[in-house]
């Protein structure tokens, strides 16, 4: 099966001006008239070197960071033209692209996140902006500045094809990881606030993202991910890694005891375990596989099984089909990336 993020149904809403989408104003000067008349197909790659505008401001059926890194896309021409020419262009693509229900459900999600950011206090506030020297062992830091695949190798350690392990996270970041989840559930008991769950299949854990950790996660995804996925999946991603989806799993006796069998929504993953003490739990590997067939034989060269170990990331593509066994004592709570680019995908030129 494919594990999907959670979403729940709720009432249909409409911005505060009553209307389905934001209507931005008018071009300001013919230079803007003419750029918006022409029909803009996005370029297969990003500007790796533009930085976006901001678009918190604006109000719309899709999160702000949709458009943020939509606008790298954009051909070089409309990269140069006013903001509100490229959120016109940017619209209609959006608009053509995806139904309005899925629309809708976006504007929901982001109505969902707005309450919780508007009641929830963070305890690590220092947490919510990357930096790499805290939260990262050096050996990593220094792979990704060589930025060469010789740089990646000398810290990766390949157990099985398509399968990357490697030293990533400091004893530090892992607890204040652990810790900023804690008080988020502290919260979310103590308001009796009915969160999303990180998927289909956890049934415990919490979605990082949704309580404001999506800003350093975007930066961890367009930085440091990026260049590894661009490198070990060039076919899956290329360098346009565009959005995430970030949570944390918890697995003990009376939480998840095991992952079932199952391929991620995600072009690549990365699974980090936070800690704590425990045993049993291993990830399973049963080969790559399209969604319609997850369940297909599995060849003996595509079995491969790894032990957790706290701090040490796991960078697979979300297609490897995988599982968790079952947890046999202790606690264990791992970091999950979802990693994707299926807009830019969806939406480049052929």
């Amino acid at each position: 099966m494919t594990m999907t993020p959670e979403t729940k149904k709720r009432p249909s809403l409409q911005n505060a001006n009553g209307s389905a989408s934001y209507k931005p104003p008018q071009p300001s000067n013919e230079g803007d008239r003419e750029v918006k008349s022409s029909v803009v197909r996005l370029r297969r790659e990003p500007s790796t070197d533009h930085r976006s505008e901001s678009y918190e401001d604006v109000r719309t059926d899709y999160h702000p960071s949709v458009f943020s890194a939509l606008e790298r896309f954009l051909p070089l021409d409309i990269l140069s033209a006013s903001r509100d020419v490229k959120f016109h262009h940017m619209s209609k693509i959006l608009g053509n692209y995806l139904p309005r229900g899925e629309r809708n459900r976006a504007q929901r999600h982001k109505e969902y996140r707005d309450k919780i950011l508007k009641n929830y206090q963070p305890l690590h506030r220092e947490l919510y902006t990357l930096n790499p020297d805290r939260f990262f062992v050096q050996s990593f830091i220094d792979a990704i500045k060589g930025n060469t695949e010789e740089s990646f190798r000398r810290i990766i350690i390949e157990p099985s094809p398509g399968i990357y392990t490697f030293s990533m996270l400091q004893p530090e970041f892992c607890e204040m990881i652990f810790s900023e989840v804690e008080n988020f559930q502290r919260w979310v008991h103590a308001t009796k606030f009915k969160i999303m769950r990180p998927n289909t299949m956890n049934k415990y854990g919490a979605v990082l993202d949704d309580f404001g950790l999506d800003t350093m996660l975007d930066k961890l995804t367009a930085e440091f991910i990026t260049p590894l996925a661009s490198v070990f999946f060039p076919n899956l991603c290329g360098s346009s890694l565009d959005s995430h989806h970030g949570f944390v799993v918890e697995y003990s006796k009376d939480r998840d005891l095991e992952l079932g069998f199952h391929v991620d929504d995600s072009e690549v993953t990365l699974n980090v375990c936070l800690g704590k003490q425990f045993t049993g739990g291993d990830l399973f590997f049963r080969g790559v596989r399209c969604e319609d067939h997850v369940n297909g034989t599995t060849y003996p060269e595509e079995i491969s099984e790894y032990s957790h170990v706290p701090g040490q990331a796991v960078l697979h593509a979300g297609r490897h089909r995988h599982g968790a066994k079952i947890i046999t004592s202790g606690y264990r709570v791992n970091l999950i990336l979802w990693c994707r680019r299926k807009m830019m995908k969806a939406m480049a030129d052929p």
